[in-house]
């Protein structure tokens, strides 16, 4: 006999960011494949069909996360610690969140998981609830939310429940993919954080950065407070970057720029006035050049270094 297949069960009608955002959490943290397959999804505001059900969110007047209940509209609902009201995605994201990002992950990034879990409450997930709950100052028409809500038939659409039923499934689909992608880009982000960490303990001078391939950098050097003024890495075409470091995050400055002499030269002009002989180029601006060797390239940083102290 096969297993009993899950009921999950959340409201009918329009719906919105928070509930189709959560459904695609719980798919991803419970291991759960297509509606119909291992689980079945209802979207109903009837009470018997609601209390027979596995789970239920964004509907029904209750929360209990220990019964599977994930309701934010009944009087007493939970609020985050600074006040503000929890939607559907955020109380479901509280529970099953750090599963779902487990699930995501490779084995060998399962350390992230609960920092990038954390973040995703606080950048993404409390976006929904607040725009949910009408606390948000502003709505993006490219945000995740409009973009969700435009997924709901026209009110002049024929197709009645079923189609609603089918796009609610798409927009999940969407919501699931940037979650997805959400979740990556904050591995690599936080792995890059670690490798710059042990690279800059290896360096010969904490002002010099050397890594050995090309990664996210800045924030890390940011986020510690590292002396950084130069990364030194490999590009694809096989020279080493010297990259300046900006003195706060979006500048275009820099903490020290290459030095002025060499603005704008390239191969042998700028080898004759550096003094390194494979320099390759300095950018106009100062904030890059590079050489053929990672010894050019740290030869470059140093007497850059040098030069402007």
């Amino acid at each position: 006999m096969s297993e009993p297949r899950l009921r999950l069960v959340t409201h009918s009608g329009k719906f919105h960011c928070d509930e189709v955002f959560a459904y695609g959490v719980l798919r991803l943290a419970l291991g759960l494949g297509k509606a119909g397959e291992d689980h079945t999804l209802t979207r109903t505001r009837d009470a018997a069909i609601i209390a027979a059900a596995d789970i239920v969110w964004d509907v029904g007047a209750r929360y209990d996360a220990e019964a599977r209940r994930f309701d934010h509209h009944q009087r007493g609902a939970p609020t985050r610690a600074d006040g503000t009201p929890y939607s559907a995605a955020g109380l479901i994201w509280q529970t099953h969140g750090h599963a779902a990002v487990r699930a995501i992950l490779p084995p060998e990034a399962a350390g992230f998981a609960a920092a990038i879990a954390a973040e995703i409450d606080q950048t993404v997930v409390r976006r929904i609830d607040e725009i949910d709950n009408g606390t948000a100052p502003e709505r993006d028409v490219l945000g995740l939310a409009a973009l969700v809500g435009d997924f709901n038939p026209g009110w002049d659409s024929a197709g009645g429940d079923a189609a609603a039923d089918a796009a609610f499934l798409e927009a999940a689909a969407l919501a699931e993919g940037v979650l997805r992608r959400r979740v990556e880009v904050l591995r690599g982000r936080m792995a890059a954080d670690a490798e710059v960490l042990a690279a800059h303990a290896r360096s010969a001078d904490p002002r010099v950065l050397e890594l050995e391939r090309g990664m996210p950098w800045k924030g890390a050097v940011f986020t510690h407070n590292l002396p950084v003024l130069f990364a030194l890495y490999p590009a694809s075409n096989g020279n080493w970057m010297v990259d300046a470091m900006p003195p706060e995050p979006g500048s275009f400055a820099q903490r020290l720029p290459l030095p002025e002499a060499w603005a704008g030269l390239q191969d042998a002009a700028l080898a004759e006035a550096s003094g390194v002989p494979d320099a390759v180029f300095t950018h106009l601006r100062r904030f890059v050049g590079a050489a053929r060797t990672r010894d050019g390239a740290r030869e470059m940083a140093r007497k850059a270094i040098a030069l402007g102290s």
